[in-house]
């Protein structure tokens, strides 16, 4: 047993010496070896279009691993790298530089970024000088889209739109976004189909006429009509701040040209009580309660309504029209129903009046203002001084009208339409 044991012992002795030789080793093989690398770098900055990018490259010695703060909260690595500023400003850029030596940084370098926003055209189409994003809507005017050969000869020229034109949008920003938004339906260039909505981003491309390029990155992006070009480029015609006028070129080589003016949240309201030119409209006899009077708070608080077929004949065969060139006319069909007169029917009141169309000053989408002393709508009695008509709902066979501003809790009558 003794013999065993001082044999084991000679054993452990003798391998302590190996033990320690190895552990050695492994040590050695983590030393850092070799100089520390020295980190500095070079940079040029693009501006052929925006956002602009700037390519960054290292000139340090004895790295080989990179680590990029471009002073906008992004980080990049590698030795040569590329990046886009969406945004203006001074921006502090630092390198950091790993080796077999440690690790090495640079000094920071101040890289500017110009602001695209000193271009006018570009200022125009994402309105720099208010929110930074603009919207815009089809021209209302014939000529909003013109097609064109590719050495610009006239194909086409389009009279008054489609609703569903009508009521697109197309919203770009001052961060290269840009968003379509078809309001229900898109027009594919001969019918309302299936809405394209889509959000995504484009690229500003200055050019020697001052007025530039828009570049839609990707495929399927478009304005006014969609197509297959992937990357769709636009020249820029025209732009101010009332409006924005861009040539495409299609996948058959022709080119079209659409202009554009700021959307009216309004104006596909318009579009509803006047048909796009003129629509008739009267005071829907077979609804319960066609006329209710109340408060804001409260419309049937003091008249709830009458049932459906009980207006006075006089009443309900009246007849209301509105026009997109903001002219109302009332037509009372041989009598009109008069709350002066003790709520009978009397001499007609017929006639025009000019109306005011704009947004609602209280609940509504849109509201208008009859500029004729005396003109109403549904009951002599209705908004007699302010002239003041709110559309509360409306579609292509209804409308809901609140007559009076409610404000102060003054009386409002709510009317139920429905096209003649």
């Amino acid at each position: 047993m003794h013999t065993m044991f001082t044999r084991l012992a000679v054993l452990g002795l003798l391998a302590a010496p190996l033990l320690l030789a190895s552990c050695d080793k492994d040590a050695k093989d983590y030393e850092l070896e070799g100089a520390v690398p020295t980190s500095s770098f070079s940079y040029q900055v693009s501006t052929t279009e925006y956002p602009a990018t700037v390519t960054f490259t290292s000139t340090g010695q004895d790295g080989f691993l990179y680590q990029w703060n471009f002073g906008d909260n992004s980080r990049g690595s590698g030795n040569s790298v590329t990046h886009t500023y969406t945004r203006p400003g001074t921006y502090q850029v630092e390198l950091i530089t790993a080796g077999r030596g440690g690790t090495g940084i640079s000094a920071k370098q101040a890289v500017v970024i110009p602001d695209v926003c000193t271009n006018a055209a570009f200022s125009k189409l994402v309105d720099c000088a208010g929110s930074g994003t603009r919207v815009w809507s089809f021209s209302t005017e014939p000529g909003a889209i013109v097609r064109e050969s590719a050495t610009g000869t006239q194909l086409s020229s389009s009279t008054t739109l489609n609703n569903c034109q009508l009521d697109d949008q197309f919203s770009f920003s001052n961060s290269y976004t840009v968003n379509y938004e078809s309001a229900g339906q898109t027009y594919t260039g001969t019918t309302c189909g299936a809405s394209l909505n889509r959000g995504g981003s484009f690229v500003y491309r200055p050019t020697s006429n001052g007025l530039g390029q828009i570049v839609l990155k990707g495929k399927g992006g478009f304005i006014g009509l969609p197509d297959s070009v992937a990357n769709k480029t636009y020249d820029i015609l025209e732009a101010s701040d009332t409006k924005l006028r861009l040539r495409g070129t299609n996948p058959d080589g022709t080119r079209t040209v659409v202009t554009l003016m700021p959307f009216d949240a309004t104006a596909p309201i318009k579009r509803l009580l006047t048909g796009g030119t003129s629509k008739t409209w009267m005071i829907d006899n077979k609804a319960d309660a066609p006329i209710t009077v109340g408060t804001e708070a409260n419309p049937l608080e003091y008249f709830a309504g009458v049932k459906a077929g009980e207006l006075p004949a006089c009443q309900s065969d009246d007849e209301y029209t509105f026009s997109m060139s903001n002219v109302f006319t009332y037509d009372a069909k041989g009598e009109t129903f008069s709350a002066a007169a003790g709520y009978t029917c009397k001499a007609p009141e017929s006639g025009t009046s000019p109306m005011v169309f704009g947004p609602s000053a209280g609940a509504g989408l849109a509201q208008f203002t009859l500029s004729r002393a005396g003109s109403f709508i549904a009951a002599t009695d209705a908004s007699p001084t302010e002239r003041v008509y709110r559309i509360m709902e409306i579609d292509d066979k209804h409308m809901v009208l609140r007559a009076g501003s409610g404000q102060n809790g003054g009386t409002v009558f709510t009317i139920k339409m429905v096209p003649k």
